[in-house]
């Protein structure tokens, strides 16, 4: 029994002798227009050069895509930050303090498009203790929200918050995010440690607008925003 029919040669071993011999090709240039595939695009036969051009212009295709959708995210993201930026600008210029909290409520639902918004406060100093903002908040509500980690996202479950909504029915899926009381040097680490003083409640009536396992950096960001804008009140 010869050696060869011990061992067979296999594909594996065809491929890794093409590879490390590039000069193959120079050798046996006439292969080169006598080798004929099979076309992705059809069952047509195309030759070795034709192929590889196929899947040169495939792969400028899908690097062109790569390129649009970065260059999509960047203006995406450069919109997003011009309306955080004017959100953030408005809760700066604002002069009184006690209309903090409707400037943060009205900011999120102009600037990002959010259907409804509410927001509720309690321990807040002794002047803004009767406003609107800070009534009707039970200890239930103040026990759910303390118990926020990460903001709640998914299907209005019948939350007390959402009642706080204008329109509490049109409310199909929310997020609940809890404000904290916020010290200057707080990283967004440390910040989770703080009590909780308030809850933003974020509403709309398209059910998959906030839904479990969706990612909750921004809208962290945005109570984080709020509840260092809210300390004045405190």
């Amino acid at each position: 029994m010869t050696h060869a029919s011990m061992n067979p040669i296999t594909e594996d071993d065809i491929a890794n002798f093409l590879v490390n011999t590039p000069d193959f090709f120079d050798r046996h240039a006439e292969l080169l227009a006598t080798v004929k595939l099979t076309s992705p695009h059809g069952q047509r036969a195309v030759s070795l050069q034709e192929r590889q051009a196929e899947m040169l212009r495939e792969k400028i295709k899908g690097l062109e895509m790569r390129m649009m959708d970065m260059m999509r995210h960047g203006t995406e993201n450069e919109v997003l930050m011009a309306h955080l930026q004017r959100w953030i600008k408005s809760l700066l210029m604002n002069p009184h303090a006690g209309d903090l909290p409707r400037a943060v409520a009205e900011g999120i639902q102009n600037e990002f498009a959010v259907p409804q918004v509410a927001i509720k406060l309690w321990d807040v100093a002794e002047p803004f203790q009767m406003e609107a903002f800070a009534a009707g908040v039970t200890d239930s509500a103040k026990a759910f929200a303390a118990a926020l980690i990460t903001p709640y996202v998914g299907p209005n479950q019948a939350f007390e918050a959402v009642t706080w909504l204008v329109e509490p029915s049109a409310a199909q899926s929310v997020a609940l995010i809890a404000l904290r009381a916020t010290r200057e040097q707080d990283t967004p680490r440390t910040a989770v440690e703080q009590p909780v003083v308030g809850l933003l409640v974020l509403a709309a009536p398209d059910p998959e607008r906030y839904f479990a396992g969706m990612g909750t950096d921004f809208i962290e960001r945005l109570g984080d925003l709020a509840s260092a804008a809210l300390t004045s009140l405190r």
